[in-house]
């Protein structure tokens, strides 16, 4: 007998196997007796050979090599509990003969004490650690279900972390076997039926595990884990329920960052292994009827909750499987909101709506992360509820409040390359749809030009975004995008086309504090020979940094009226010309 310790290149412990057999296969392929995921691990990386003297690893040539004790080795043995095999990104120990008994041997319990004790491989609690994770107190129902009290959890964060996570992946595929063995049909089940069986599974097995589980492993916080990595999103679960985390980024596995307050910072929670996150993706993109797969390793998705998800897998992504979630307010937000952000101040909220309400055409521009489409919303909200309305997306994420709305989304292509629909042929076909305003998500190529014929030809107070980093930058974007499209266009007919097209741009603009803010608002008023001209009506005047850090400034008028606001004043229409004062 002898015992595989697995650890990450970082040092951190993902798995414990003890080994009974004379030979065992290492690699990626399903038949392998310990699977080790990762671009650079071969189907069959290598295998260990048990022989009189002792444990030998030897490479089968099928990835990327061996190296025992940074040295690079084709065979190696007999193995000690320090020699340190390198696969990828694992490291292998090997524990064999009685050490490895030894390690599993049950300790005895401290006199008086009717508790188990921890095992050698699994560090007991302090006696007085106090509680760290308190942040399932309330799962009174998970509680009662496995008939136990929190336990205290160690101060020390790596042991806890370890310890968590090996239970975590032992209990889980346990709870995978049992359904299996139950036959649990899945498929026919509703999430709330489902959620609930399961839950009973993982109280059943865990109640099983009482007597080998160490105390210092929190028995809810467990079960809670399991669940959500069996039928939800694993350890974004917690992160989704943040409401003050705006931004989730899954670089791989065991390395998540999230954004809160603007600021970027590593989160605590990890997945247990490269499979866990494909499976959480998995269960974002098969309701939407879209796939990620080797042929198709990038995927637009969103949540229920309309929260905007990309995912990448490897061979592209190299490290693992990446997730980048950007998440929606649960409240829908409204220009009252974004004044009090400080994004924008009254006069300008003033002067958006009346643009918006009189059908002026607006494209909203700004980089990655600005705010974009939070301001096409808002924006949205300001169209008269007897307009008919048609929003175009790639992932449907607008909500609207108008009882006369049309949503379409794109469709990707299929697995044989087939019958994919793009924005392009939406915005097209939304024509014949009798719309009063068109709404596109946002234009990335050649969807640009339809848009632009639809302003032009009846469709006015349409709004879109794009990404650029300055109004003037939007033009020459469209321009480009235009000639995207295939169509061979003179220069002087396509910004013709922008100059008449389009009347307001709206400039949005990420700070380095993470602030978003509206920092300009520029009227097209026409062409002077080949030459698009534009004039702002309000910018975003920056003063510096207080003493935290935090960009300070104001929002200015320029002085200058727009002037579809003297055509509304000789229409007899009433608006308030003094913000522009």
């Amino acid at each position: 007998m002898f015992e595989v310790i697995v650890k990450t290149d970082k040092g951190k412990a993902i798995g414990q196997h003890q080994i009974n057999a004379r030979e065992i296969m290492l690699g990626k392929a399903r038949g392998c007796d310990i699977q080790l995921k990762g671009w650079s691990v071969g189907g069959q990386h290598a295998k260990l050979i048990k022989q009189h003297d002792g444990v030998y690893i030897e490479d089968t040539g099928a990835g990327s090599g061996l190296q025992i004790n940074g040295m690079t080795a084709k065979r190696y043995g007999p193995l000690e509990l320090a020699d340190e095999i390198a696969i990828g990104s694992y490291r292998l120990n090997i524990v064999s003969g009685e050490a490895a008994k030894a390690a599993q041997a049950p300790q005895p319990a401290s006199p008086g004490n009717g508790a188990t004790a921890p095992s050698a491989a699994a560090p007991a609690a302090p006696a007085s650690a106090p509680i760290v994770d308190s942040s399932f107190d309330e799962d009174e129902e998970m509680r009662t279900k496995i008939g136990v009290r929190k336990h205290n959890i160690p101060t020390d964060t790596t042991v806890f972390r370890e310890e968590r996570f090996r239970w975590r992946n032992e209990v889980h595929s346990e709870l995978l076997n049992l359904m299996d063995l139950r036959r649990t049909d899945v498929g026919s089940m509703d999430e709330d039926e489902l959620r609930e069986s399961i839950r009973d599974l993982i109280a059943e097995i865990i109640t099983q595990k009482e007597n080998i589980l160490p105390a210092s492993v929190d028995r809810t916080t467990l079960a809670k884990e399991v669940l959500n990595e069996a039928v939800g999103l694993g350890p974004l679960e917690e992160l989704l329920a943040d409401d003050s985390v705006t931004e989730i980024m899954v670089n791989r596995y065991d390395d998540i960052f999230i954004e809160q307050a603007g600021n970027l910072t590593k989160s605590g929670v990890t997945f247990s292994s490269d499979d866990a996150v494909m499976s959480a993706i998995e269960r974002i993109v098969s309701p939407l009827g879209r796939r990620i797969d080797e042929s198709s390793p990038m995927v637009d998705a969103r949540l229920k909750d309309g929260s905007r998800v990309n995912a990448i897998i490897p061979p592209l992504a190299l490290k693992g499987p990446c997730i980048t979630i950007r998440k929606f307010a649960k409240q829908k937000l409204t220009a009252q909101d974004l004044v009090g952000f400080g994004a924008l101040d009254p006069r300008m909220v003033t002067f958006l709506e009346t643009a918006v309400v009189q059908a002026k055409n607006i494209v909203i521009s700004g980089g990655t992360g600005s705010g974009k489409t939070t301001l096409l919303n808002v924006l949205s909200n300001f169209i008269p509820p007897s307009d008919r309305i048609v929003t175009v997306e790639d992932a449907a994420e607008l909500k609207l409040v108008q009882p006369h709305l049309v949503s379409l989304e794109a469709r990707p292509p299929n697995l044989e390359g087939k019958g994919g629909i793009p924005i392009r042929d939406l915005v097209k076909n939304c024509l014949r749809m009798r719309p009063d305003r068109i709404v596109v998500g946002e234009c990335r190529g050649g969807e640009a030009l339809d848009m632009l014929q639809a302003m032009n030809t009846g469709h006015d107070g349409s709004l879109t975004t794009a990404h650029a980093n300055t109004p003037r930058d939007l033009l020459s974007r469209l321009e480009v995008m235009v000639m995207m499209s295939g169509m061979d266009l003179p220069i002087k007919a396509i910004r013709d086309q922008i100059s008449s097209a389009v009347h307001l741009v709206v400039q949005q603009s990420r700070f380095s504090d993470g602030s978003r803010r509206v920092t300009a608002i520029s009227e097209l008023t026409g062409m002077e020979g080949d030459i698009i001209q534009m004039q702002e009506i309000f910018k975003y005047q920056q003063e510096g940094f207080d003493e935290n850090g935090r960009v300070k400034g104001r929002f200015v008028a320029t002085g200058r009226v727009p002037e579809f606001y003297e055509e509304l004043q000789q229409r007899g229409i009433a608006v308030d010309m003094s913000i522009f004062n």
